[in-house]
């Protein structure tokens, strides 16, 4: 292993030691000091990589950003566009313990961005990108005939706060919004638009 390979597997084992522990405690409770003894490097070491514990949180946020849904990403183009989207909204919601993680910290964020210009710009770039990988999935649909034609950008908006809003429910425990319930709301609400079944696809 190079020198570079090590010190990007060091700063890879502290991106997901940084998520963990903010996910845990919230970021106002983090210190650097606490991130380096979870991903078992020094405190120096720490400081070699993320300088400030805002660029520590903001790398951290983009990590974990980076990381959802990639399996969806992986086989988006082999399979039918509705079960593509279907994919995207599993990963766009707390499934499983791992997506529970990543919500946790989109609640830091939300939080921190409410009183910080760096976190609101980063908050509304990784919303940007969202809606990219929500539009190019409905605009594949389009492009084959899979989907009805629709204004793409505005169905975009309409999934990411869905998911937004139902998710928050569901980090809650509210009984009164289950997995099942949150996957048929969105897709039911957005398949007139599309033309299609308004069962969640099995994926």
């Amino acid at each position: 292993m190079t020198k570079a390979d090590r010190a990007l597997e060091t700063r890879e084992r502290i991106l997901r030691a940084a998520c963990e522990v903010i996910a845990d405690i919230g970021f106002e409770n983090v210190s650097m000091r606490k991130v380096a003894e979870h991903a078992g490097v020094s405190k120096a070491l720490l400081h070699y990589h993320f300088d400030t514990r805002e660029k520590l949180f903001a790398d951290a946020m983009t990590h974990s950003f980076a990381q959802t849904g990639t399996e969806a990403d992986d086989e988006a183009d082999t399979v039918p566009a509705a079960v593509a989207l279907a994919r995207i909204l599993r990963s766009m919601l707390p499934t499983d313990a791992e997506l529970r993680q990543d919500w946790k910290l989109w609640q830091e964020l939300w939080v921190r961005s409410l009183r910080d210009t760096a976190a609101r710009d980063l908050a509304v770039d990784l919303y940007d990108q969202l809606h990219v990988w929500v539009g190019g999935a409905v605009q594949r649909g389009v492009a084959s005939g899979e989907f009805a034609d629709c204004d793409v950008d505005a169905l975009s908006t309409q999934v990411l706060a869905l998911c937004d809003g139902l998710g928050i429910r569901l980090m809650l425990d509210d009984p009164r919004v289950d997995l099942a319930t949150a996957r048929s709301t969105i897709w039911g609400t957005i398949a007139p638009t599309l033309g299609i079944d308004p069962a969640f696809p099995e994926v």
